[in-house]
Formats: structure tokens, sequence, C-alpha cells
């Protein structure tokens, strides 16, 4: 084995949340299977009737989502903090203006070739919902198995690099449209439950995106050295790192 790139802590602690998430999501199949009854709580506003353990779970997904509209240096990874001024290195030579918009706009059509795609699985979604084939148990079955691929798109391979054609997660135009993705395809088990969640990841996307046409800069590795291989200390994607170790 040669160039075999070391495990870093934040991917350390990347796979441990991915190890996590795949615990919650395998808890949640056997509350389903064991009592159905405990997913009352995302029906209409059955929420706030009695405790169920689904309140933990849509306290953890709220902190999640938190988390992406604040500056933290807590081992998240920096393409989802790019957003933030703190975590922008101007580029030692200036990237023309024209360049720099033309990059974004580029960057912009695929992000949005993928929303169309989104959508059309989310409506099926949906579809199977409204048709009585999926009740509310099997729709947060549902969320909670896109919370572990979101992890496995990090880490081990993602489908929308094939569209995207990002080098790497730390410069992934759609890093922090997890939580949209994860919740949109829930938005027909119309309770306080799913409006809450895709309400408030509706907001994340919505400050990401604004962030996105008012400071494109941040966005792109030529404007921001800290996207660059060079600069990388996270090393959550290690088989394209591999892959672009002539720029490191």
């Amino acid at each position: 084995m040669q160039n075999k790139i070391p495990i870093s802590k934040t991917r350390r602690i990347y796979f441990i949340r991915l190890i996590a998430r795949a615990l919650i999501f395998a808890t949640v199949i056997a509350m389903y299977i064991a009592n159905k009854s405990q997913f009352d709580i995302a029906n209409g506003w059955d929420f706030f009737e009695e405790f169920s353990p689904l309140h933990l779970l849509w306290g953890i997904w709220m902190l999640d989502m938190l988390q992406q509209l604040i500056p933290l240096k807590a081992h998240i990874s920096i393409g989802s903090q790019k957003v933030f001024k703190a975590f922008f290195i101007p580029a030692d030579k200036q990237l023309n203006r024209q360049n720099l918009e033309k990059h974004t706009k580029s960057s912009t059509s695929s992000a949005y070739m993928v929303m169309v795609i989104w959508l059309a699985v989310s409506c099926l979604i949906s579809i199977l919902h409204l048709s009585g084939l999926t009740d509310t148990g099997m729709m947060v079955i549902i969320a909670t198995f896109f919370y572990v691929c979101d992890l496995i798109c990090v880490l081990i391979w993602c489908p929308f690099r094939l569209i995207m054609k990002n080098k790497c997660c730390t410069t992934c135009r759609i890093f922090n449209w997890d939580h949209m993705m994860m919740f949109v395809p829930i938005i027909t088990v119309n309770s306080f439950f799913s409006w809450s969640l895709v309400t408030f990841s509706l907001i994340t996307w919505l400050i990401w995106e604004l962030t996105v046409q008012m400071h494109p800069e941040r966005f792109c590795e030529k404007s921001n050295k800290a996207l660059r291989c060079s600069e990388c200390t996270d090393k959550l994607c290690t088989q394209y790192c591999r892959k672009n170790k002539k720029s490191l």
C-alpha cells in the first residue's frame, strides 16, 4: 500500500456519527415493529399530547440544523462551514469577478438539477403516503434512512457527485442541503412534527442559497484557499483525496 492517507480526527468523529445514526435507524425500525402507537406524536398536533422517543429524535434533528446556522470549530466539516465569513481565506491571487460568476452559475445549474431529481423522489414518496401505502411510522423511517444516507454520501460514496462534478465534499455546492432533502419527502404527514422539521430545514437551505448569491467567493476554491487540498485537515472523503493527491 502506498500514499495511504491517515484517518483524520474529523473523519473518525464522522464515522462515529454514522454509527450513531445507523443505531438510531435500527431503533426506529424496532419501535415501529414493537409498537406503532409510539409514532402517534408525528400525527397532527399529537406532538404535545404525550412523550415518545420520537421527541428525542426531533430534538437531535433540530439541534443538527441549528448547528448549521452557527459558525463552529468543533470538528464540523469546512464543507458545511464555508457559508460563514470566519472560514473564508482569500486567495493570493484575486479571482476575476466574471469567472467567479461563471463558476457560481455553473454550480447552481448542477445543484438545481439535483433539486429537480430530489423533488421527483419526494413526490413519489408523498404519493405513496397519500394513497395509504405508507403510514406515518414508515414516513419517519424513510426520513431516518435518509439521515443515515447523508453521512454515507460524505464518508463513502456520493451519487450526487455524478451531477455536481465537485472535487470533494469540501467544495460541494449542496453540502448543507442535507436536512432539506431529508424532510421535504415527509411534508405530506401534515403535522407539527413534520412541518416544524420541514420549515427549519427550508430556513437553513434558504440562508445557504442566499449566501451563495451574496458571497460566491466563499464557495469556490479558486477564491477561498480554505477549500483547497493544501489547506484541508478534514480528510473526510479520502477516496477523493487520493485522486487529487497531486494538489496536496
